[in-house]
């Protein structure tokens, strides 16, 4: 009997923002595969990471939830076990589960092992809390304690490890399962360090020949121009992670009945705004690729959707698509009738926040608490002691200008901070200093005001 729903892939990078692909304007950047795919997909153009850093982001993806109600604001914290969560709501519905790569939630050691009742109810495991020395990666397989390492570049080894997945789940493998499956690909690039990927495809973009963005500033363009051409590198070594994937889905007679999704966690600002990282509210930290693409629904005519899908908006969309319900635990919107041609659930503004700053984004280093939104024409932050940052970002797209405060821009203030406040009356965000959440949630702070970590 044929399987009734269909099977997921989901594919995020770690730190790819939306302005970097081929399909996106970006003539540098070789991604042919990501471009191919664009032209077949659903293509949210104003996809956000409302909280753009990497352990809030996977904690919302994975919860439907926002950071200040699952409790993950912060890096290296442990998302609850018993949350209500996206592998166990599949695996209830009848669905295998998988998941390969960066996992980046369990908060207890990045190179620890995690026991089966803190994988959120991933069955198949191939996976590792977090590293970045991609071409000597460690990574737990099944319920064995013993860390194991990929052989060289570990983006290529676990794409190739889902490709073997995806055959014995095809046409190579025999009679098709009845059972959907709903597969997790987690790569931990273009995350720095920028320098390691293949020598062959660093071979492909000289720092001296980067063209960088107009808002890198001065100081930092010769450090931009080298981190961009390693980032690139990544990149494009993904986008032909990519490509096989893909392939293998074709000829395995998967790709018809398979949602396939391409995203990232949230963006990188590699220069831009004279920062590095993410955690900002700028173009660059917050946007971020969302392609869909499902032939047997959708067809393979690629078409583009203005509407502003938040991280925890992915859950709800996904299990909708899919015709199973969608928990009360879930408070991100269901965008499936916008795909099919229907209202933006958003209202038209995502919220982007920090709740607490850490990491590179500490205060004696910038960093600040803000709460704002990005709507498809505008960016509106405040922080602790009021309005920061405004931006016509359709007619300034690299934000060089800050409106905020000017009188000409008196009224598009005024409208954007009333939808900002009703924002945060909505999620019953108090939008208080970060030391409050801190406590509440009883996290500890080392001295550089960070939640420590350990590999």
């Amino acid at each position: 009997m044929p399987q009734e729903r269909p099977n997921i892939v989901y594919v995020f990078a770690d730190q790819w923002r939306a302005q970097d692909t081929g399909y996106n304007g970006n003539r540098q950047v070789q991604t042919p595969h990501l471009d191919r795919l664009a032209a077949q997909s659903v293509n949210f153009t104003n996809a956000v990471a409302g909280i753009s850093v990497c352990c809030p982001a996977r904690a919302c993806l994975l919860t439907g939830q926002h950071a200040l109600t699952h409790g993950v604001f912060v890096n290296d914290v442990h998302l609850a076990d018993d949350a209500v969560s996206m592998a166990k709501l599949f695996k209830a519905a009848g669905y295998d589960t998988a998941y390969v790569g960066k996992w980046h939630v369990d908060g207890r050691g990045r190179s620890s092992y995690i026991p089966p009742e803190s994988r959120q109810g991933f069955d198949y495991w191939m996976t590792l809390e977090c590293t970045h020395d991609y071409n000597s990666s460690k990574y737990y397989a099944g319920d064995s304690d013993q860390a194991l390492t990929w052989e060289g570049y570990d983006a290529i080894e676990q794409t190739m490890d889902v490709q073997a997945y995806l055959r014995a789940r095809g046409s190579s493998g025999g009679a098709p399962s009845e059972s959907p499956f709903l597969l997790v690909l987690s790569w931990g690039p273009p995350h720095a360090p920028y320098e390691t990927a293949p020598e062959s495809y660093r071979a492909m973009y000289d720092p001296a020949a980067i063209e960088l963005r107009p808002n890198v500033t001065p100081e930092m363009a010769s450090e931009a121009s080298e981190w961009i051409a390693g980032y690139y590198a990544h990149c494009t070594a993904l986008d032909d992670c990519l490509g096989a994937l893909m392939q293998t889905l074709d000829e395995e007679g998967l790709a018809d009945d398979t949602i396939f999704v391409f995203t990232s966690d949230h963006g990188d600002m590699l220069g831009s705004q004279g920062e590095v990282k993410k955690q900002r509210p700028w173009e660059e930290s917050i946007r971020v690729p969302f392609l869909l693409r499902w032939p047997e629904r959708f067809g393979l005519k690629g078409r583009e959707v203005d509407a502003l899908l938040d991280t925890p908006d992915i859950l709800p969309t996904l299990l909708s698509l899919c015709s199973l319900p969608v928990p009360e635990t879930v408070e991100g919107r269901d965008f499936s009738g916008t795909i099919e041609g229907g209202q933006d659930p958003s209202g038209g503004a995502a919220l982007i926040y920090c709740p607490h700053p850490f990491g590179q984004f500490l205060r004696q280093d910038g960093g600040r608490e803000y709460r704002g939104v990005r709507t498809r024409t505008h960016t509106y932050v405040r922080d602790l002691n009021g309005p920061w940052l405004l931006y016509d970002n359709a007619a300034d797209p690299f934000q060089l200008e800050n409106l905020v405060d000017r009188p000409s821009s008196k009224t598009v203030q005024a409208e954007l901070d009333a939808t900002l406040r009703e924002k945060l009356v909505e999620r019953g965000d108090e939008f208080l200093p970060g030391e409050t959440y801190i406590e509440k949630w009883g996290y500890p702070l080392d001295k550089t005001g960070t939640v420590p970590f350990t590999w």
